[in-house]
């Protein structure tokens, strides 16, 4: 499986199936393509309903015929649009094109349903993405039941976790890899992710992805 980074918290998971998450594209600075480049997607997945996740989401789904998958109020929005969609809500799980998705909590504010986080599991491989969210300590259940090959975890700050809270994120998830996102992308969630990768040691290998690069699991 090939995991692309996007900028911000936008992953491209690349395996049997090709799922987008948090496709945050257009007016994205960090952002090395735009939606018109997307031309195969199979599942698009959306945290939450701010501009900087919701993205682009629509028009790839629309443009590509991806199944939108978020909360149930995104959605119903998504269907309304006409778009093919699967709502679901936190604790679930639900198997779609082939891979199993289940949405987690996440502590952060939207305007419309709830903030969440996501595990997709595709190809034998786990892939935690955190969404918007501050340090929370079910994250060690997440860890006892879905076991993370990859935490896809906020940096940045102000309106998520900083450096010091996804120190203790990895220490309760315990993935074998952790990738950083959502920093950099404005001056106000400005970080050093290298910081994060000394300060979590050996307790697992930090990826640090300038955007467009990729990872392979």
């Amino acid at each position: 499986m090939e995991i692309i980074y996007y900028g911000h918290a936008a992953f491209l998971l690349k395996g049997s199936k090709i799922v987008f998450i948090d496709p945050y594209l257009t007016d994205n600075p960090s952002s090395t393509i735009s939606p018109q480049d997307i031309h195969e997607c199979d599942v698009v997945i959306v945290t939450h309903d701010h501009g900087d996740h919701l993205g682009d989401a629509f028009d790839i789904c629309k443009n590509t015929g991806a199944i939108f998958v978020s909360q149930h109020e995104l959605a119903c929005i998504a269907q309304e649009k006409g778009l093919k969609a699967e709502g679901m809500n936190i604790g679930g799980t639900i198997p779609v094109n082939g891979i199993d998705i289940h949405m987690t909590h996440a502590l952060h504010t939207t305007e419309t349903g709830h903030p969440t986080g996501v595990i997709v599991t595709m190809d034998d491989h786990s892939i935690y993405h955190a969404g918007d969210t501050g340090l929370f300590s079910d994250m060690k259940l997440i860890s006892e039941m879905y076991h993370p090959e990859v935490s896809l975890l906020p940096i940045g700050d102000r309106y998520t976790m900083g450096i010091t809270e996804a120190v203790k994120a990895v220490e309760f998830l315990n993935p074998t890899y952790v990738i950083p996102m959502h920093y950099g992308t404005f001056p106000l969630i400005e970080t050093n992710p290298e910081e994060l990768k000394k300060r979590v040691g050996e307790m697992a290998k930090v990826v640090i992805l300038k955007p467009g690069e990729k990872f392979e699991l």
